[in-house]
């Protein structure tokens, strides 16, 4: 069967690959569409430090069950679903704290493992969800679940106004998370493409921190006080500063984005403002529940966000263009089969 295969930083083909047979308590599915995200272009730069080559990317699925075998009765041929790329070992501290989302030996589908950009893959039946959703809406699912998680990291209540910065892929399951429990939320970017996007995504109020003074702004949309949770998604020294500088006193920081060099902070407003600052990484069943009853309401805008869609054969060259430049793409979907 045909597969995308990085082979080395900037080198991708379609290469022939063994067709996989699923296992004992394991389904055998079609790949129909994959998600691209900032990770994969990583790994395609040879800059993602946990890919070795050769490496198959791909970890946001919508798929249709082949074979299911010993669980055939539960996921019945010709059944949509999407899947949770993540392992977990059952035994480090995360996992322990039942918190597999952050398992120290977690291997991600298309990272620490082969992915999703294949014809078919076998996925443990434990993984999977279904759901009434189109072939498109079942790929957002996951890069979504990480923006609800980070909502659900920040403890976001309804009372909350919630400020994210980046309204990228990731950046818009945080906007779209923290809606759907309730709160006002503030979109923040330096594109108004994304911005517009944030805004049917569910942001009430949106900032281009390129034009305006971000702190004059947020102050002005939170009565002086500065937003009670502050979620960065983009993962750069400033946007790390920024967000401790910015959020209220007794506020929560909820960082999902890897800075990639170290940031010096002013620690005093750790302390000053009693922050809570957490980490957010991958998402629980719960968040995937979540997003799929938002989807299912029709409360994203699915159409503006994915911004490409192309067929399997044009993948190398999708890669290359993005990497070239990534500006002008925001999600990119693969239609395998």
């Amino acid at each position: 069967m045909k597969a995308v295969m990085l082979e080395g930083p900037g080198q991708a083909a379609i290469a022939q690959v063994t067709e996989p047979v699923a296992g004992q308590d394991e389904v055998l599915l079609q790949v129909r569409m994959v998600g691209l995200c900032g990770s994969d272009l990583n790994s395609y730069r040879g800059r993602n430090p946990l890919v070795s080559f050769p490496r198959i990317p791909g970890h946001e699925v919508a798929a249709t069950v082949v074979d299911a075998g010993s669980v055939a009765a539960e996921w019945p041929r010709g059944t949509h679903v999407t899947l949770s790329p993540y392992t977990n070992c059952g035994r480090c501290a995360a996992c322990l704290r039942d918190r597999p989302n952050a398992c120290q030996f977690n291997q991600t589908l298309g990272v620490q493992r082969d992915g999703a950009l294949t014809q078919f893959i076998v996925v443990p039946a434990s993984r999977l969800y279904s759901a009434a959703l189109t072939l498109k809406e079942l790929c957002l699912v996951e890069p979504l679940t990480v923006g609800f998680h980070a909502a659900a990291r920040g403890r976001v209540a309804a009372s909350d106004t919630v400020a994210v910065i980046g309204c990228g892929g990731v950046g818009l399951g945080a906007v779209a998370g923290a809606a759907y429990r309730g709160a006002t939320v503030i979109g923040i970017d330096v594109e108004d493409a994304k911005l517009a996007t944030a805004g049917k995504a569910g942001a009430a109020h949106v900032i281009n921190s390129a034009q305006s003074d971000l702190h004059a702004r947020l102050l002005a949309l939170t009565d002086g006080r500065g937003p009670d949770v502050i979620i960065e998604a983009i993962g750069l020294p400033e946007t790390f500063r920024a967000s401790v500088e910015e959020v209220a006193f007794t506020g929560r920081v909820v960082y999902i984005g890897y800075a990639k060099e170290q940031v010096a902070y002013e620690t005093r407003l750790f302390v000053q403002k009693e922050l809570d600052i957490l980490g957010s990484r991958n998402a629980l069943p719960e968040d995937f529940r979540d997003v799929i009853n938002m989807l299912k309401s029709g409360r994203f805008p699915v159409e503006e966000a994915v911004t490409h869609v192309v067929p399997f054969e044009e993948t190398p060259g999708i890669l290359e263009a993005w990497s070239r430049d990534p500006s002008q793409f925001t999600k990119i979907m693969i239609e395998v089969g």
